[in-house]
């Protein structure tokens, strides 16, 4: 067959599978609510069938060895994420088709700034056992009241009739959940069809992922292929997609919307996007880790230190939220043993291979753009200022850089929000580390300085990767990129309890891990998290943890609990 054949037959194959869709989403939107939710139970089980096919698989992907100690790291990125969106969008269908709302049950308070906040974890008991210690708000828009927040929950679920179209999605190539749960909320906020474009890295995953949805392939909402750069460019242009979603970099965002080279330059000029349909998008960006300073013990340094190279090498480095810029206090006592303790954190974390590709090369790039770079374990580790391409390029590969201001207290912090905001590319992710003594002593001035990170992520003594995880928390860029200057990208995916416009999700976690934390005032009761680099215990607790996902319950929560502990 000729090259001209099989680019005909691959564009019929796409055009059936189009026009599939649009029936099915014809079908969708006659579907009753109630009957939604059962779907999606459907494919929670489905889901749960293949939970193992499925992290081996992608580890394959990885090249991760069967014997790696981040093996775990698949399990939780992979099924356990898919597992616990289909069961809250499941949930959340249920309540509608009751007449009641996805937020019954949740907390509403309130957050600086005369702002809603929605407490997404815990939901529940068993919820308050397994992350002791955690908490996650999705905060919205300053002076949104309750109500409007209340009576708009819900999106387009509970639109019955309303035909929301064909999508196209282009999956992301370094989480092996990101494309499934792309397309669950393209289906359950807008009632969209989607055709699932896998990126190249995941491609030997496409038959796990036709068994997990296959309730949804099955009703006509859902079609997922294989397929390069020839692909995406072909259904971008294709007349029957309605809208576009990219998890992925500004460069292809920019390159479907404007075209490339002087084409860009000229439609750019002209405000004349080649894209005529609707894009939504996640784009990365750089992550900040601000370190507040106080008087830390030696184990604090240490676990702190453990705490960022983790955002840094989790997913060696392949991930839109690794921290990548930590911003120090020149006028910390302890700065320097911080950073000693932070070089050996990233010298003994288990070595992993850099698979993504052009990985190598930016690893290359950035090691040319500081040649004083110390090499710590597999990663680079530099210091910086504001203007080094660390600081606008996002290098998606083992590098961290620091940097250092000037102040202590709430000084300090105002000025680390200020460098956040104004001298790192995207607004994606930010994460702070902070000694609850001086939070406390800040006050309302540590609220108001995380009110002012212009963030749609944040994590308080935690990680946002752990905000990508939940099921009712938000993921996206900060609300007002747009497609000229489009950031860390445009709208919110996941958001379980679909909340109309969110601002942000802010989660807060302890400072020290169990037990020091209760020696130390902490209510919490939470080990070392098992997404640690030099946890013991991850792929031990990665299983566990999805196989309590598939049918929660105490019993199969303890499991999950004895493996955290030997973390």
């Amino acid at each position: 067959m000729s090259v001209t054949d099989t680019q005909a037959t691959m564009e019929s194959d796409l055009d059936r599978a189009v026009e599939e869709l649009k029936v099915g989403a014809e079908r969708w939107a006659q579907l009753p609510v109630a009957d939604r939710g059962a779907l999606f139970r459907r494919v929670h089980a489905a889901i749960a069938d293949v939970a193992e096919e499925w992290a081996t698989t992608a580890a394959e992907a990885k090249h991760i060895a069967p014997s790696a100690p981040y093996l775990g790291e698949e399990w939780m990125t992979g099924p356990y994420g898919a597992l616990e969106s289909a069961a809250t969008y499941a949930r959340s269908y249920e309540a509608l088709a009751a007449g009641g709302s996805p937020l019954d049950g949740l907390d509403v308070g309130t957050a600086p700034g005369e702002r809603v906040a929605v407490r997404v974890l815990p939901r529940s008991a068993q919820e308050w056992v397994l992350f002791n210690g955690f908490q996650a708000e999705v905060w919205m828009a300053p002076g949104v009241p309750e109500r409007q927040v209340r009576d708009e929950a819900g999106l387009r679920a509970g639109a019955v009739g309303e035909y929301g179209g064909v999508g196209l999605v282009l999956g992301a190539g370094n989480i092996s959940s990101i494309a499934p749960l792309d397309a669950f909320y393209e289906l359950v906020a807008h009632n969209r069809a989607s055709l699932v474009k896998l990126n190249p890295t995941f491609g030997g995953l496409l038959g796990v992922y036709r068994r997990a949805l296959a309730p949804l392939i099955e009703a006509g909402v859902v079609r997922i292929v294989n397929g390069d750069a020839a692909v995406g460019g072909y259904l971008t242009r294709h007349s029957g997609i309605d809208k576009v979603h990219i998890t992925g970099s500004a460069v292809t965002h920019d390159a479907i919307v404007w075209g490339t080279g002087e084409e860009a330059e000229r439609r750019r000029a002209e405000n004349d996007p080649r894209l005529g349909v609707p894009i939504t998008s996640e784009l990365g960006g750089v992550a900040p880790v601000i370190v507040v300073p106080g008087r830390w013990s030696a184990a604090d340094l240490r676990f702190q230190a453990e705490h960022v190279a983790t955002m840094r090498l989790h997913n060696a480095g392949h991930n839109c939220v690794a921290g990548q810029v930590v911003v120090l206090s020149a006028d910390w006592a302890q700065k320097d043993a911080f950073l000693a303790e932070l070089r050996r954190a990233l010298a003994t974390t288990p070595a992993r291979d850099t698979w993504y590709p052009g990985a190598d090369a930016k690893v290359a790039r950035a090691a040319e753009a500081h040649p004083d770079a110390e090499h710590a374990g597999a990663g680079l580790l530099t210091e910086v200022a504001a203007g080094d391409p660390a600081c606008t390029d996002e290098y998606f590969a083992p590098v961290l850089a620091w940097t250092q201001l000037p102040g202590q207290g709430a000084e300090f912090l105002s000025a680390a929000v200020s460098f956040a905001n104004d001298s790192l590319s995207g607004t994606l992710g930010a994460n702070v580390l902070v000694r609850p003594q001086e939070r406390r002593a800040m006050g309302d001035a540590f609220d108001d300085a995380i009110a002012d990170l212009r963030y749609g992520n944040i994590a308080i003594n935690a990680w946002t990767g752990m905000s990508f995880l939940l099921p009712g928390a938000t993921w996206g860029a900060f609300p007002g990129h747009t497609l000229a200057d489009v950031g860390s990208g445009v709208d919110v995916v996941h958001n379980g309890h679909l909340l109309d416009r969110p601002e942000r999700t802010v989660v807060t976690g302890p400072f020290r891990a169990f037990p020091r934390s209760v020696l130390h005032g902490e209510l919490s009761l939470f080990p070392k998290p098992p997404w640690f680099g030099s946890s013991r215990s991850v792929t031990d607790t990665g299983r566990q943890l999805t196989r309590y996902a598939t049918a929660p319950s105490w019993g199969r929560l303890v499991p999950v609990l004895l493996a955290a502990f030997r973390s």
